[in-house]
């Protein structure tokens, strides 16, 4: 009965270690829409008209707008030719999960919601490749 359980047990850990190597992996890959995105001043529109400008130097950064510069995993859900969604985590900072439409290199349609510092939020986002960042 021993034996069984040590084996149960180990088994249970390569799953899970394995499932760990498959995210990692995952998150690690480059999302295929985001590989058209040009790099440069951005000017994002969210639903009531609001616009902010910034200057992307790499399109991955659009996946967490709301947790913007935090330290977060990636879960890839969907890595489709012009769409991509991710699901992911930022340890004491809350969570999200992005969409984004690549329509063309200059416009990209973003969809994010989660839950940041403690509060819940729900975005949509148009934003245009406007120039080269100053």
């Amino acid at each position: 009965m021993m034996v069984r359980r040590t084996w149960l047990a180990a088994a249970a850990g390569v799953m899970v270690l394995a499932g760990a190597g498959g995210a990692v992996a995952q998150r690690q890959s480059a999302l295929n829409s985001l590989n058209a995105v040009e790099r440069g001043q951005w000017q994002l529109r969210d639903g009531e008209g609001a616009v902010r400008g910034i200057c992307l130097r790499n399109p991955s950064t659009l996946l967490q707008l709301r947790h913007w510069g935090a330290q977060c995993e990636h879960f890839v859900v969907e890595n489709g030719g012009t769409s991509a969604t991710i699901r992911y985590t930022c340890p004491g900072r809350g969570h999200g999960r992005t969409s984004i439409t690549v329509e063309t290199a200059h416009t990209v349609v973003i969809d994010t919601s989660g839950i940041v510092d403690g509060a819940p939020f729900s975005e949509q986002y148009e934003a245009r490749r406007v120039g080269q960042c100053q």
